[in-house]
């Protein structure tokens, strides 16, 4: 405890010094700041570059107060700003057409994108990142990330409805790995359970690139009818300012100007206070307020207060509505009086929303939060005026333009550089890497893949979440794509499924993004739902690299092309720069969510077969597409050549033709083919329901020019397995051949129970009593028992 102290007393003795020097109880005012513009700031301790404080002060026409200056160094921090990426985001919108916007209600620029389902109902999302916290404090990095993504729901005037989170940790084997794992499994766990949301799918990669800057980033999302869509707009001049949920603390301070915007080359240790600490429980309570606040109508707007807590709350609503504000700090309800008011708008303590109210509607707002013993402070008004005027005990200490410090700060054009490095990393194809022609080769390469860290059974993790709780989950962990239904009586869902592969993005960062988007939309796809729109998380090393820059650019790209080629929106998103250890970024690693509707939840297509004497269908073809791969990595070790090629309208036409299949009930099951390729797709087949089968390659080998480790291991897209009952067999054959798209017949189904096996004809045959063994070895070898019951 002592040294938690002695890190709480260096961090308010830093912002103490931002406060008049002969008396520190007394605050930095307006006045006070015209009347010594020499006065030193630590404006480079908060983040602020020399330049940026003198734009500050050429702003203002002055220096700015401690208050003001803390305002600016957290919603100027890259975090917040967006500062070295919105010239890139940009495009997002610039690609977009009619068709695209048909039913995007809210896109970028809120808390969070809203999408048009049907039937009256929308479905909001977001990804949002947590990396650095969760690094310094595993536990309350990622659990708070998962409340924060989730006021992000609430704000939008949704119930939220499940969560997702996309993990990569370090070296299965470093000795810190554990530390990190353990920590953010169970803050994951613990925050989305106690909320009572089911965790519905995600991903999880070890490798050594992120083992000094782990990512966790977590998606959540929520479901409204179209009439309660409530955006973060302060307007009305006389409407009440209120802050209500959690008191204020000294949890968070500076965390997403100093903690989320740099790097760990300065030591870790050292930025424990700017780690938030979270309570699921009181956001539970916070939850059902606020469904409550929106079903009596008594908010005009909402946002929640994460990142810059109440600089960024205030700032933001301000200057969406187009608007001014008058706040009084001093009404803020704290959980430690010993704050300072520059404190007070830094911290990033959880559990708290901030709401614009009629002044004839208080009393009722007032008795909804007493209901729900929600703690709640009225500090001001929305006036007309276009400032934002903030006072302490009846001082001015913020005397701001709001735009200035929510939506105009500083733009950059960083330089960019293509990667001296890439040309001999492309050069390095897996072309040139040993193929295996024996069988028993070919059956260890297959057992060592299936059982690596990246390939093998996830349960240690996904046991740890609830899938079920709130009545409502079609499909989760394993299946390719998470599903909720939204309407009970007609049944109607969604399906939300991410991807992200950041050893194709290192080779191409245009072609992974492009890959990670296809991937996710082929995930929705195979479940029976029809993709609809994306969420991002754009993770990247210090963009004052200008090679990280080169990445982001091209990354952007293409998922801004590739988004318009699909005809689906961007609907928002997050980007995470400075995730580098030293001068050693990790690998491009944009994350790419993908939700889709699906009509009727009853028929979801499950990814693995329940029925024997089933035939298998492969539809696609298989190129020799090894650079990149799971096979090269776990086997080889190797990372070199060119990511496979990606073809965007044979997804959607590879779409189309299981949506086509489904409706004429003509597939039982569906399963994508992606990292691990073939062999990681049959494993999952018969592991997902104890079902065997019997494989063949011979004809595939013949028609696509292959060979057998290409056959098993190669991770050519656009490729989907899927059962089709005998009786169906002529039908399915006649719809592929009329859409034109490739179908061979590989396999069929075995026997069930315990003689089951996965039988690759001619080469091998693995009980699948012993690959269930096998892959499920891996994470409880590291990590301890897995959790049962």
């Amino acid at each position: 405890m002592s040294g938690a102290r002695d890190s709480r007393a260096a961090r308010t003795l830093e912002l103490s010094r931002m406060t008049t020097p002969t008396q520190e109880s007394v605050a930095d005012t307006v006045e006070n700041a015209v009347a010594t513009p020499e006065k030193e700031q630590p404006y480079a301790a908060l983040g602020l570059k020399p330049d940026e404080y003198a734009a500050i002060k050429e702003l203002l026409g002055r220096r700015p107060t401690s208050g003001e200056l803390a305002m600016y160094s957290v919603m100027w921090s890259e975090h917040c700003s967006y500062k070295s990426s919105k010239i890139y985001l940009k495009r997002f919108g610039q690609k977009v057409t009619d068709q695209m916007r048909e039913r995007l209600m809210v896109g970028m620029g809120q808390n969070a994108g809203v999408v048009d389902i049907g039937e009256g109902w929308a479905v909001t999302f977001k990804v949002e990142s947590h990396n650095h916290p969760s690094y310094i404090e595993p536990f309350q990095g990622a659990a708070t990330g998962v409340g924060g993504i989730v006021r992000d729901i609430i704000s939008m005037g949704a119930r939220p409805v499940a969560v997702m989170d996309q993990l990569r940790f370090g070296a299965i084997d470093h000795p810190d790995t554990a530390r990190v794992v353990h920590g953010v499994v169970s803050g994951i766990s613990f925050y989305g359970n106690c909320l009572g949301l089911p965790n519905i799918g995600g991903e999880t990669v070890f490798d050594p690139v992120y083992q000094g800057n782990p990512l966790v980033n977590a998606l959540a999302v929520g479901v409204l009818r179209h009439e309660d869509l409530k955006l973060a707009n302060a307007s009305g001049t006389g409407n009440k300012v209120v802050l209500f949920g959690a008191r204020t603390g000294g949890d968070g301070i500076g965390g997403a100007s100093i903690l989320a915007s740099d790097t760990f080359a300065a030591g870790g240790p050292t930025k424990r206070p700017a780690v938030q600490v979270g309570d699921p429980f009181a956001e539970k309570v916070l939850i059902e307020c606020c469904l409550q606040l929106y079903r009596d109508e008594l908010v005009e707007a909402i946002q929640d207060l994460g990142a810059a807590g109440i600089s960024c709350a205030t700032s933001e609503l301000a200057a969406n509505g187009g608007s001014g504000m008058r706040v009084d700090l001093e009404s803020v309800l704290l959980r430690d009086p010993t704050l300072t008011p520059e404190e007070i708008l830094m911290s990033e303590s959880q559990e708290r929303m901030m709401a614009i109210v009629a002044p004839d509607k208080l009393d009722a707002f007032l008795a909804v939060t007493g209901k729900w013993d929600v703690e709640t402070s009225v500090l001001g008004e929305v006036t007309g005026d276009g400032r934002l005027q903030i006072f302490w005990h009846g001082e001015q200490i913020v005397d701001v333009d709001p735009s200035t410090v929510a939506v105009d700060g500083p733009v950059y054009e960083r330089p960019v550089a293509y990667p001296t490095w890439i040309d001999a990393l492309r050069d390095d194809s897996a072309a040139a890497l040993p193929r295996a022609t024996d069988p028993d080769t070919l059956r260890t390469q297959f057992e060592q893949l299936v059982s690596g860290p990246n390939q093998a059974d996830l349960s240690w993790i996904t046991n740890q979440y609830d899938y079920y709780v709130g009545g409502n989950t079609a499909l989760a962990f394993p299946d390719d794509a998470g599903m909720i239904r939204v309407d009970e009586n007609s049944g109607l869902g969604f399906a939300i499924a991410t991807d992200a592969n950041g050893r194709y993005c290192q080779l191409d960062p245009y072609q992974g993004a492009q890959l990670a988007l296809a991937e996710a939309y082929r995930n929705v796809a195979v479940t029976g739902a029809v993709p609809a729109a994306v969420t991002d998380c754009l993770n990247f090393g210090s963009p004052e690299n200008p090679e990280v820059m080169w990445q982001f650019g091209q990354a952007v790209d293409g998922l801004a092309d590739g988004c318009l080629q699909l005809g689906i929106p961007v609907t928002g998103g997050n980007v995470s720069f400075y995730n580098q250890t030293g001068d050693t970024p990790i690998h491009p690693t944009p994350v790419v969510g993908v939700m889709g509707i699906i009509e009727d939840v009853a028929h979801r297509i499950p990814s693995g077969w329940q029925d024997e004497g089933q035939n298998i269908y492969l539809l696609g073809v298989t190129a020799t597409e090894l650079s990149g791969s799971a096979w090269a990595a776990t086997v080889h070790g190797h990372l070199g050549g060119r990511p496979p090629a990606v073809d965007l309208d044979a997804e959607m036409r590879l779409a189309a033709l299981l949506h086509a299949a489904n409706d004429q009930n003509l597939i039982s099951s569906a399963h994508d083919l992606s990292e691990g390729g073939l062999a990681q797709t049959l494993t999952d087949g018969v592991l997902r329901f104890g079902v065997g089968a019997r494989v063949w390659l011979d004809e595939l080998i013949d028609r696509d020019g292959v060979d057998a480790a290409a056959a098993l291991f190669a991770e050519s897209t656009g490729r989907v397995i899927v059962t089709v009952p005998r009786e169906d067999d002529v039908k399915f054959q006649g719809l592929c051949a009329g859409r034109r798209y490739p179908v061979l017949r590989i396999g069929v189904t075995d026997q069930a129970g315990p003689d089951a096996a996965l039988e690759v004809q001619g080469l091998f045959t693995i009980p699948v009593s012993e690959l269930r063994a096998l892959t499920s070895a891996t994470l409880p070898a590291v990590f301890g028992p897995t959790v049962t019951g």
